[in-house]
């Protein structure tokens, strides 16, 4: 188990390793949840989504893949002391704001966006708890 004098100096020894397992995290959720035989969406949804990323890329905007944002925060649910999280303080989400032209892009109507927010919402629940894992490994060595 890693030994930290305080709390304070183990919440910065992890955000400094965040962006590392994020990455890691983000490649493995993917994987999980849009390829193999049983995927979340449909070929068709994500080239969809790959769409709405891309248009929103062009047109200033940070984009659906990589827009998910992690903290790390302390005290776990129930008040247990000393515990380190991690959460995801950012979901990315379809919204007329990101989709170009109030939703220019083709097969994105209102039971599609609902549809692609769901994955997106689980991807990015997913990557928190893989990230989370990574985090467990750490504080255990």
């Amino acid at each position: 188990m890693v030994d930290f004098p305080d709390e304070r100096q183990a919440v910065l020894e992890v955000r400094s390793r965040l962006d590392d397992w994020t990455a890691g995290a983000r490649a493995e959720a993917y994987a999980e949840l849009f390829g193999g035989e049983a995927p979340a969406l449909t070929a068709e949804e994500l080239r969809t989504l790959d769409a709405v990323d891309s248009a929103n890329e062009r047109g200033g905007g940070d984009g659906i893949w990589g827009a998910d944002r992690y903290g790390v925060h302390t005290g776990a649910p129930g008040g247990a002391d000393g515990s380190i999280g991690i959460v995801c303080v950012h979901h990315p989400q379809i919204t007329d704001d990101t989709v170009p032209d109030g939703g220019a892009v083709d097969g994105v109507d209102d039971e599609t966006r609902e549809r692609l927010n769901a994955a997106l919402w689980r991807y990015s629940e997913r990557v928190a708890t893989l990230i989370g894992e990574k985090l467990d490994t750490y504080l255990e060595r």
